[in-house]
């Protein structure tokens, strides 16, 4: 039997059980019993964590995938149930934690690659790099670490915004973000699941960084709508968590996916993504019921 335990079964989580072979079970965790109903009907066997127990899923599990984020407390996973994956480290045949490029901090839109320091310049990033080490430190562990750019996908894009004339194309000189579809994230994990190579670090993104404004307006023009005016970042109004991610400018290699895993991206830049999402959501609408 081969069972992934997939600890905070989210967006990035469910795109790879959809492309799991049919014989794997899959139990991710959840917080809510709504949610919960919302895996069951896709074939997962969900535990609502913390609160269920996991004693099943963490005796069965062969492959580990964690997607729950840290917090000021640290590591969820780990301040629960360190002591439960240490014992079941070495029975492990792949294991897997969604982290983020933001461990790289700022670099004034030069490149970064896994080699590359960690430097990173929000809190978000540092709590990150304290967890990629915990995760790290776990003895006989299979672990490879995907730094994920920003992850877009069904549901999870500018149209919506533009539609409804939200989307703002705020300007800041020499800003540029990495983005990743999350079907090519999927097929990362699934790339590495086959072909582990235990103590990896992966970036995952496409091959096109782009200034954040260039993406509105491409999903505008998509759209037919208006290109949504230029908005200065020095007197636009943000959040305090919309501004931290102006506070890093890089463009993110991602050679590494490529060459050792083969990975062929799906939507290899913004303009192929987009375009793919718009005519899903056409497709859906357009469908018989």
């Amino acid at each position: 039997m081969t069972t992934l335990l997939s600890f905070g079964h989210g967006f990035s989580a469910r795109a790879l059980s959809r492309i799991l072979p049919s014989d794997w079970t899959v139990y991710g965790t959840t917080r809510t019993e709504e949610k919960a109903a919302v895996l069951r009907a896709q074939g997962i066997k969900p535990v609502i964590w913390p609160g269920e127990t996991l004693d099943t899923a963490l005796r069965e599990a062969t492959h580990l995938l964690i997607s729950a984020g840290p917090s000021e407390q640290g590591d969820p996973v780990l301040n629960s149930l360190k002591d439960e994956i240490t014992t079941l480290a070495p029975r492990l045949k792949w294991a897997g934690y969604l982290s983020t490029t933001g461990v790289y901090g700022d670099h004034r839109g030069d490149w970064v690659d896994e080699n590359t320091a960690l430097t990173p310049a929000t809190k978000r990033g540092q709590l990150r790099v304290t967890a990629e080490a915990e995760w790290q430190s776990i003895p006989n562990l299979p672990l490879h670490i995907f730094r994920l750019a920003g992850i877009y996908g069904p549901g999870r894009g500018p149209f919506a915004k533009v539609r409804n004339r939200t989307a703002r194309r705020i300007i800041k000189q020499g800003q540029v973000f990495s983005r990743i579809h999350v079907e090519d994230i999927a097929q990362v994990l699934w790339a590495s699941i086959t072909r582990p190579n235990v103590g990896a670090v992966y970036n995952l993104c496409d091959n096109d960084p782009a200034p954040p404004e260039d993406v509105i307006e491409y999903a505008a023009q998509l759209l037919g709508a208006p290109v949504p005016p230029a908005i200065d970042y020095e007197t636009a109004e943000m959040t305090p968590m919309a501004r931290s991610f102006y506070a890093e400018s890089k463009k993110v290699s991602n050679e590494r996916i490529k060459t050792e895993l083969g990975v062929e991206l799906k939507y290899p830049d913004y303009k192929t993504g987009l375009q793919a999402l718009l005519k899903l959501e056409q497709d859906s609408v357009e469908r018989p019921l």
